[in-house]
């Protein structure tokens, strides 16, 4: 099982200062946060998303992913290649992160990067539902 499956934490968000509600603490991985559910892990996504679009500026699939998966750690041009292909939404275009069908889209193409499998879609609305 994908590491970011087993630890309900669909997007690999890193260990970090920020506490998500739903979150394992203290997390068992030395590495990631660990999440109570995966919808759990996906609100984080969209917590997440929508702060580098209010507080840095970052509107589009390009510019989020780029601070997602950077590429000191990443092929992100292959990241933001798939995302862009699974949502049909172009790497330029702006992105509204308070709109449902945008963001569970890229939460599941995010998951789908991360863990190699699909998303759960039933667990990606779930998340939304806990976001909004």
């Amino acid at each position: 099982m994908a590491r970011g499956l087993a630890n309900r934490n669909p997007g690999n968000i890193r260990r970090s200062g920020v506490r998500y509600r739903g979150e394992v603490q203290p997390s068992r991985d030395p590495a990631f946060k660990q999440f109570e559910t995966m919808a759990w892990g996906y609100r984080a996504i969209f917590v997440l998303l929508d702060t580098y679009r209010t507080r840095h500026g970052l509107d589009t699939i390009a510019g989020m992913i780029t601070r997602w998966a950077p590429p000191s750690e990443n092929r992100t041009d292959c990241y933001i290649r798939a995302v862009c292909n699974r949502t049909g939404i172009g790497p330029d275009e702006k992105i509204d992160t308070r709109c449902r069908q945008t963001m569970t889209a890229i939460a599941a193409a995010i998951s789908r990067v991360e863990n190699g499998v699909d998303a759960s879609m039933a667990d990606v609305e779930r998340g939304w539902e806990l976001f909004r």
